[in-house]
């Protein structure tokens, strides 16, 4: 099963105790995949589609508890390519249909369903636990997230610019960072930030997928912290390598030219050294010499004897 999969599996028993949370979730539940079906007597009926068994499941759970009423549940097998289940859970009294618009705010004032299904006012998400629990039913409709272990990326898909912008919005009160990006015919809030998506695994009360995604976390970040320090060893290695390469090939130059009996005797047993141990770190060289010094007086020396190489090729080219 796919991470986005245990998400919803495990928000699909998550079932708050505060029925104005209950009916958060079944708004954004109905916003995002609910359809209102109206008769010759201007009676409403609500009903959504889903692929998803644990929405359709969840849905008629929030349903039952929040107004005592027994949807009806069917199944077709979906034409498409996927082939998959499609299920369709009605509300087939219209009085109780009424009710639920009525309470969800999926209708307005004059007894209007806008063609977008959102909520009219704030009132139904009013507070934080409802916010969530809006966000959370949300997911549950139409959000998917990738596999952390590949990258980080939330999302819930929406049909209107409106009802991304009212979710991105009730997102954002968290102090997220949810952006809207338009996609075919579609409205895609996403969050692709790993922390913020912690963050709102812990809005949406998703507590055994946050620490999942947090382990996954920590062993990337782990994993990168290893390559920089790699990287920054190979870096150091290397400008070792070509430091030393310079050095000796400078050194070689003034014994060829010149010979080292021109030399100090300081610069000549340090050329002499370095020329013996061509692998030796600064410190290293150090040490061998009589009496020992430290690195910044090893690099001292040799720069000497790379500005006397320097000057000898500038005297050769003249």
């Amino acid at each position: 099963m796919s991470f986005s999969k245990n998400v919803k599996e495990e928000l699909s028993r998550q079932i708050s105790p505060a029925r104005h949370c209950q009916i958060a979730e079944i708004a954004a539940i109905i916003s995002l995949c609910g359809d209102i079906i109206i008769n010759d007597r201007n009676e409403h009926f609500i009903k959504i589609h889903t692929e998803n068994l644990t929405v359709a499941r969840k849905y008629f759970i929030l349903i039952r508890k929040s107004f005592h009423v027994a949807a009806e549940i069917s199944v077709r097998r979906n034409n498409n390519l996927k082939k998959s289940n499609v299920y369709t859970v009605w509300i087939k009294d219209a009085e109780i249909s009424m009710k639920i618009l009525q309470a969800t705010k999926l209708i307005d004032q004059d007894g209007e369903i806008r063609e977008e299904l959102s909520i009219t006012d704030n009132l139904v998400v009013q507070n934080a636990c409802c916010r969530r629990a809006f966000i959370r039913g949300a997911f549950l409709a139409y959000g998917s997230m990738s596999d952390p272990a590949k990258n980080y990326h939330f999302e819930i898909v929406t049909s209107t610019r409106k009802k991304a912008e009212q979710l991105r919005d009730i997102i954002n009160f968290f102090q997220m960072d949810a952006k809207i990006v338009q996609r075919k015919n579609h409205f895609v809030v996403y969050v692709k930030e790993g922390s913020q998506i912690v963050d709102l695994l812990n809005i949406m009360e998703a507590h055994v997928s946050l620490m999942e995604l947090e382990n996954v976390r920590i062993i990337k970040e782990m994993r990168n912290s290893i390559n920089r320090q790699v990287n920054c060893e190979t870096a150091n290695i290397n400008k070792t390598v070509v430091a030393a390469s310079k050095q000796i090939d400078d050194i070689i130059y003034i014994r060829d030219t010149i010979g080292f009996h021109e030399l100090s005797e300081a610069l000549e047993e340090i050329a002499k050294i370095r020329i013996e141990q061509p692998d030796a770190s600064l410190k290293e060289l150090g040490t061998l010499l009589n009496p020992p010094i430290g690195k910044s007086g090893v690099n001292h020396r040799l720069r000497k004897l790379s500005m006397i190489a320097d000057n000898l090729r500038e005297e050769k080219e003249k």
